[in-house]
This record gives structure tokens, C-alpha cells and sequence, in this order.
């Protein structure tokens, strides 16, 4: 009941969790989903410590995938890139924990997988950058946006950790 009511007073601040109970939205894109990368990726967010709190397999439709990409409509990869995000099932996460936007996206990589160290998720397992693997929101903001364009309220499960003593002073 309190992990229900402080999502609802999240939503309504528009400001996005904090601390420990922050949260951001991970997406294991189609070419990710196809070469079996689920586990392994989903491993690497439990090893740090972060809580799933919502997770499904989903095939996005145009509008789900325009509307979650529309700060990049007028780059020229934008068509593309709403035909490759939807040309096969995209596994849609959140996760929780602290500075956990910031944290996933040091986990993933560079965009360009290129540029990604080694032991990032892209620079594992990436080599072009228009088959990255994953998606991580890039801001607090960006996370909420996204998590309440995936899922429902009542897709993100609050539930208690007994690891947590030993991943939080």
C-alpha cells in the first residue's frame, strides 16, 4: 500500500523517485531479445543490487514507439528506428534503486558501441550502433515519462528486499 501511494505522489510531483526508491526504465531491444541476452543483462542489473520492480515481453506498437522516441522525430534515422524497434518483441523493465538512472546508464555504454568500454553491456556485446541492444533513460524525468508510457501503475510491483541491508549502509 505505501509503495502504491508514493508511486501515485511521484506521478503527481512529476519529479521522479529519489534515493534508494528511484527509478528507471530499461529495454532489451528486439536484436537483443533474438541473439538470448535477456538473462544475462537482467543478471548484470541484480549483481549491482537493483530491484526489478516490473518487467514484460511486449511487441510495441508504431505509436508506443514514435511517442516514446519523439525528442529524435526530425533526426534522419527516426523511421528506421521505430521499424527496427518494432520488428520483434522488446523486453520492457524497471528498475530501483539508488542513483539507478545514472548507475544503468554507466552500465549500458556509449550509444555507439564503438565508444563503449569493455564490460558495459554495449561494449560486451555490441558492434554497430544501430543494433545497440538496449535502451536506458537518460534523466529522472526521462524515466518516469517513459515507465508511465510501458506500464500501468498497477504493473510495478512493490515488494521488500531482504538483500537490501546488505547493499545500503
Amino acid at each position: 500500500m505505501i509503495c502504491l501511494l508514493l508511486t501515485v505522489f511521484a506521478n503527481v510531483l512529476q519529479t521522479g523517485w529519489t534515493g534508494v526508491n528511484e527509478r528507471t526504465f530499461v529495454a532489451v531491444k528486439p536484436d537483443g531479445v533474438q541473439r538470448r541476452l535477456v538473462g544475462d543483462i537482467v543478471r548484470r542489473f541484480e549483481k549491482k543490487g537493483f530491484k526489478l520492480v516490473g518487467m514484460k515481453l511486449v511487441q510495441a506498437s508504431e505509436d508506443l514507439l514514435k511517442d516514446h522516441y519523439r525528442d529524435l522525430q526530425t533526426k534522419p534515422f527516426f523511421d528506421g528506428l521505430v521499424r527496427y524497434m518494432g520488428s520483434g518483441p522488446v523486453v520492457a523493465m524497471v528498475w530501483q534503486g539508488l542513483d539507478v538512472v545514472k548507475t544503468s546508464r554507466r552500465m549500458l555504454g556509449a550509444t555507439d558501441p564503438a565508444d563503449s568500454l569493455p564490460g558495459t553491456v554495449r561494449g560486451d556485446y555490441c558492434v554497430e550502433v544501430g543494433r545497440n541492444v538496449i535502451h536506458g533513460s537518460d534523466s529522472v524525468e526521462s524515466a518516469q515519462r517513459e515507465i508511465s508510457l510501458w506500464f500501468r501503475n498497477e504493473e510495478i510491483q512493490c515488494w521488500e528486499d531482504p538483500a537490501s541491508p546488505w547493499i545500503y549502509a
